[in-house]
C-alpha cells in the first residue's frame, strides 16, 4: 500500500490490487491521521510516528518502557527502546547523537493470534529542505482503476485472522 498526501486529499494505493481510492481530507498530517481511524476505521501503518505530538500518542498507554541498549540499523548506531501496552509491543531504534531520528519500528500485536508484527524502517528523514509539491501528486499507473475505499484491500497494521480469545 502507498498513501501519498498533498494537504488536501489523500489518496491509498494498493499496488498489488492495482486500485486506488482518494479521500477528501484538507488539513493537516494529524488532521488526516484522525480522520483516517474516526470516519474509516482505518490505521495507517506507523502513522503515530508522523503526528506532530508523537511522543503523547506512543506513550498514553504504555506500561513498560526500557532502555535495551545500542544497536545498528541500516549501518547507523541507534539507541533501541522496547514498551510495553495492554495490547501491543512495540520497539524503537533511535539514530544516536545529533541527528535523533527514528530509524526502525517495530510493532507486536498481543491480541491477534501469533502476535503478528509490523515493521517500518526508515531510511532518510529530512527536515531541511522544503520538498517539491509535485511529490505529493498521486499519478496513477497504467492499468489502475479508482474504487471506493471498502474495495481498497485490507490496509491496517494487523492483518485479519483470528483474536488471541479464539474467535474473528
Amino acid at each position: 500500500m502507498e498513501l501519498v498526501f498533498d494537504g488536501k486529499a489523500a489518496t491509498i494505493h494498493n499496488r498489488d490490487g492495482k486500485a486506488f481510492t482518494r479521500i477528501e481530507a484538507p488539513g493537516s498530517l494529524d488532521d488526516l491521521i484522525h480522520r483516517l481511524r474516526a470516519e474509516h476505521m482505518v490505521e495507517v501503518p506507523g502513522a503515530d510516528l508522523l503526528l506532530a505530538k508523537s511522543y503523547d500518542q506512543l506513550t498514553d498507554d504504555v506500561l513498560d518502557a526500557r532502555h535495551v541498549g545500542r544497536g545498528v540499523v541500516d549501518g547507523v548506531e541507534c539507541e533501541h527502546l522496547a514498551f510495553r501496552t495492554s495490547e501491543t509491543d512495540w520497539q524503537l531504534w533511535v539514530e544516536a547523537g545529533e541527528r535523533p531520528i527514528p530509524r526502525k519500528y517495530v510493532i507486536t500485536s498481543k491480541t491477534v493470534a501469533q502476535a503478528p508484527q509490523y515493521t517500518l524502517r526508515i531510511r532518510e528523514l529530512r527536515t531541511d529542505v522544503r520538498p517539491d509539491p509535485s511529490a505529493f501528486v498521486f499519478k496513477a499507473p497504467d492499468g489502475t482503476k479508482q474504487v471506493a475505499l471498502d474495495a481498497i484491500g485490507d490496509i491496517d497494521e494487523v492483518p485479519p485472522g483470528v483474536s488471541a480469545g479464539g474467535s474473528k
